[in-house]
């Protein structure tokens, strides 16, 4: 201490008053990150489900705020580079002009492109029809790509490049999304590493150094008894388990890997039927589907049904698949933490391979040019005189229905059960019980709709903002359903591992989301009767169109990034 007196006497004032800046700096900023704890969405709630249900429950809601906010973001992202620029100027706010797209070297025939706008008396029942099916009024609304037709927009002196925005924002949403999940990633893999490398300190440290002793609130302090408690159990759950496996005989372990092997078969087969399911549905779908609407025949009703077909089957796979999934892998016997995994595993095939199957069918329409369907514009014009909506509308009702069956199975199914366990005595409705929070079933879901949300919102701009809604809306929902239905884990499930795996099997969908954006962009002729890319080949093209008008030494530093020796180890790194 003396000799601290001393240096300090002999400091400048410069150097004092720098280092009393720095201290008051560190205080002041350990006291805003303090009070900004206390405005993390939905902090109280997890805490609580934390408490009550254990953390790997509470891991399953926190994952769904990770989503709610990167959705929320998706969509500032894209409200603030494409859909206010066209609000803007379409409103001639701040003296901005607009140079609307002029078709360029394009056949008349593949500019006529007539939405489905209702037009005179319109009954609810069509409203109700159009928000359903994204068709109607809200085909012309900036919801879908097609609505978007500005060159650029002209802000005092300034230019606008509009297309090119539209194909940044995009490939940002993409990234800002894979490095966010990765830096999530990383931080649970730390976790795991931790834990697997030396479990007993993991447990030394949950005994001795587990409690927060600045908890001063007595609810605080219960949640956070009952955290210690779960993680306990966990552990012990976990050794219990390792000691039952290592005592096996070599009967019981013949009679487990034939069962294991049984039970993949049949999920093999399940799995096989839905796919074969999805695609005869889908392109009996379109065919259908695009006769009627074309030709105007048939009732509302069964274009409505038509249209949804794909969407029902889908959401039907996806609905009973995990729940076959989750009753084969009881008799497995495996840990709860890799249970978890294996059917989160399996059920991703089912739901992500879903989505793959109704793009790889529209594709196929899209691309159909048998009898020169395409000739004059490359695509299959007069099926899709916009392919770009109408893919984005297959997003919008996937995603819709999504949502609806969520609600539904919560109406319907959950309260009903509950109240049929509770007031009835009857051996067949107690047989069944209290169901438990099953976190693969519940974290699978969330993760079908923001692959979805991914793909279309490139074709559909503001579909993140629906995806925030839903998902926002979604918590309160499983947070009753999980509240007055449901019963706490028999075995609990630690947290750091599940979020881990979480975010691997996010990532998986966004790497499966990556597939048919490519292909689209790039591959795909882009539609000559309406959007941003109408005078493009592609949608890609917008960029070397750019970069010509560049300085020729910056062109060549640029298209040489763009080049296979440079690209491809650039992305393997």
């Amino acid at each position: 201490r003396d000799s601290q007196q001393a240096d300090t006497e002999h400091l400048s004032r410069w150097k004092k008053w720098r280092r009393t800046s720095n201290k008051s700096l560190k205080k002041a900023l350990s006291e805003i990150k303090g009070l900004s704890s206390y405005l993390v969405l939905w902090r109280h709630d997890i805490h609580s489900i934390e408490g009550k249900f254990g953390t790997g429950i509470q891991s399953y809601f926190s994952f769904l705020r990770f989503l709610v906010l990167l959705n929320f973001i998706i969509f500032i992202l894209m409200f603030g580079f494409v859909t206010l620029p066209t609000i803007i100027s379409k409103y001639g706010i701040f003296n901005s002009t607009v140079a609307y797209i002029s078709p360029k070297n394009i056949e008349d025939v593949c500019t006529v492109y007539e939405p489905s706008g209702n037009k005179g008396l319109v009954y609810f029942y069509t409203y109700l029809k159009d928000l359903l099916s994204g068709t109607g009024f809200l085909e012309l609304t900036s919801l879908f790509y097609g609505y978007y037709s500005i060159d650029a927009v002209w802000i005092s002196i300034m230019r606008y490049n509009l297309p090119l925005a539209y194909l940044l924002a995009t490939f940002a949403y993409l990234a800002l999304s894979f490095l966010w999940i990765i830096k999530r990633s990383v931080e649970g893999f730390k976790h795991n590493l931790v834990h697997d490398a030396d479990p007993f300190q993991s447990y030394c440290n949950k005994v001795f150094a587990g409690w927060d002793f600045c908890i001063t609130d007595p609810n605080a302090a219960r949640l956070k008894y009952r955290s210690l408690q779960y993680e306990l159990q966990t552990d012990l759950q976990e050794e219990k388990l390792k000691q039952k496996i290592a005592e096996r005989t070599m009967q019981e372990k013949l009679r487990i890997y034939s069962l294991r092997i049984f039970i993949n078969i049949i999920v093999i087969a399940i799995l096989s039927g839905c796919f074969y399911s999805i695609y005869r549905v889908t392109v009996f779908s379109q065919e259908n589907s695009n006769v009627s609407i074309r030709n105007d025949t048939g009732t509302d009703l069964v274009n409505l049904l038509v249209q949804y077909l794909p969407s029902m089957v889908i959401t039907l796979a996806n609905f009973i698949a995990p729940l076959i999934f989750s009753f084969l892998i009881r008799f497995e016997d495996y840990t709860p933490a890799f249970e978890i995994k294996l059917t989160l595993l399996r059920c991703v095939f089912v739901r992500l391979a879903n989505i793959g199957v109704l793009l790889f069918s529209l594709w196929s329409q899209i691309s159909d040019c048998a009898s020169d369907k395409c000739k004059p514009c490359g695509y299959n014009y007069k099926l899709y005189p916009c392919w770009e909506s109408d893919v984005g509308q297959e997003m919008y009702k996937l995603m819709i229905f999504d949502f609806i069956v969520i609600l539904a199975v919560a109406l319907f199914v959950d309260f009903p059960r509950k109240l049929l366990v509770t007031h009835c005595s009857c051996k067949l409705v107690q047989w069944f019980g209290h169901k438990e929070f099953e976190i693969s079933d519940n974290v699978l879901e969330i993760i079908y709709g923001q692959t979805i949300c991914w793909i279309g919102t490139f074709f559909s701009p503001l579909l993140p903002a629906i995806a925030t809604i839903k998902y926002f809306i979604i918590f309160y929902v499983k947070k009753i359903v999980l509240i007055h239905t449901r019963k706490p884990a028999a075995r609990p499930i630690r947290a750091s591992s599940s979020n881990f795996f979480f975010l691997v099997v996010l990532l998986i969908g966004l790497l499966l989301a990556f597939v048919p954006l490519g292909v689209s962009i790039a591959h795909i002729p882009s539609s000559k009767a309406c959007g941003l890319f109408r005078n493009f080949s592609t949608s890609w093209e917008v960029i070397p169109d750019t970069i010509l008008q560049f300085p020729t030494g910056l062109q060549q530093v640029l298209f040489g990034m763009a080049s296979e020796a440079f690209a491809v180890p650039f992305f393997v790194i």
